[in-house]
């Protein structure tokens, strides 16, 4: 027997079309509702991204319009800083000498002996940027470096005996709140020098700095080649400085502390090339913003950056309490001009064997 062929049912063009019109529905539907719980769920992590911001905050967010500043309002504020070449007393010395004990100002006081002999210097690594190549060997004689960046009240000291203008930071020549073991901030490049040279001490080298903080063996940070945010005070995990003492662990293997994060420590060098750099020479030159010739950019407030003749950058030297952490790398060598002056800028002082 032949098998029997079922014949296809035939549906008749009506039905067809509705048919057609429900199925289309039915995937506007599905779609609509994928994009709606799609939405919902980004919202909800967007929200849950800015509450985990608001709790990071190192201010209270109720207080905000204390923190915004005006375009150009740091600028002059730094403008009336600078033609502050001296202040009235802020503090009497005895008073500055009863902040802390007899036993915390010899601590915040010692010197470390650096030693003698070859260290490494910057690296071949491809990732590094273009300044911190090529690594190189340099002798260097013994010498001493502070085992502590500069505090407040080291620097509270300096200006109650030399009347030297206070930091930036310090509301009517004060020290902020609970800051006197921080480091100083809001000096700048000379305010560091008259600092060391009243102190008979002077600014590191870079390349002083940079063997206190690396060590005999070369290590990318003080502690070792991997990166450890509990050993240091970096990108924003605290908001703020923190005590120079309190990074333990993080010390160099010479025992010098905040060598990575915290403040971005001036050093006495100039910013110049390497021997074997590949750096551009573009890179080392002082350059400045300054209003665009441009009417297009000038609309658009676009900036033009114009080289300034008779200034050089100054080496910084660890990374700081605000700045990518793998900018604290003991090889990394930040720079600006020597007359800035930021919240994130500090010192540490050296002196010869």
């Amino acid at each position: 027997m032949k098998s029997q062929q079922k014949k296809p049912i035939e549906i008749d063009p009506a039905e067809r079309q509705r048919r057609h019109r429900y199925l289309i529905a039915t995937l506007v539907t599905c779609l609509t509702l994928a994009m709606l719980f799609g939405t919902a769920h980004v919202v909800k992590l967007g929200s849950n991204r800015m509450e985990d911001m608001r709790s990071k905050a190192s201010y209270d967010l109720k207080d905000e319009h204390k923190h915004i500043r005006a375009a150009g309002e740091d600028i002059q504020a730094h403008r009336v800083h600078e033609e502050q070449s001296n202040a009235s007393k802020t503090y009497e010395l005895a008073e500055v000498q009863n902040m802390i004990t007899a036993e915390k100002w010899l601590e915040i006081e010692i010197m470390v002996l650096i030693p003698a002999g070859e260290t490494v210097i910057g690296t071949n690594s491809e990732r590094a940027d273009i300044q911190d190549q090529p690594q190189h060997m340099v002798n260097l004689p013994g010498y001493y470096i502070d085992k502590y960046p500069v505090t407040n009240v080291q620097y509270a000291k300096f200006v109650a005996t030399t009347n030297h203008r206070p930091p930036l930071d310090w509301e009517l020549g004060k020290i902020p709140d609970k800051k006197n073991l921080h480091p100083v901030v809001m000096v700048s490049w000379y305010d560091a020098q008259a600092y060391c040279e009243h102190a008979g001490k002077r600014l590191p080298t870079e390349i002083e700095w940079e063997k206190a903080a690396r060590g005999k063996d070369g290590k990318r940070w003080p502690w070792g080649d991997t990166m450890l945010p509990t050993n240091l005070n970096t990108y924003y995990n605290v908001g703020s400085t923190t005590l120079v003492t309190r990074y333990t662990q993080g010390q160099s293997s010479y025992g010098v502390f905040d060598m990575a994060g915290n403040v971005s420590e001036w050093t006495a060098s100039d910013f110049i090339p390497y021997a074997g750099s590949s750096a551009p020479a573009t890179l080392f030159k002082p350059k400045m913003m300054t209003e665009s010739t441009n009417p297009l950019d000038r609309a658009m407030k676009v900036a033009d950056l114009k080289t300034v003749e008779g200034v050089i950058y100054k080496v910084r030297r660890g990374g700081s309490w605000k700045s990518d952490p793998f900018a604290s790398s003991a090889y990394h060598r930040n720079f600006s001009m020597p007359h800035y002056a930021s919240d994130f800028f500090g010192f540490r002082c050296a002196k010869d064997s």
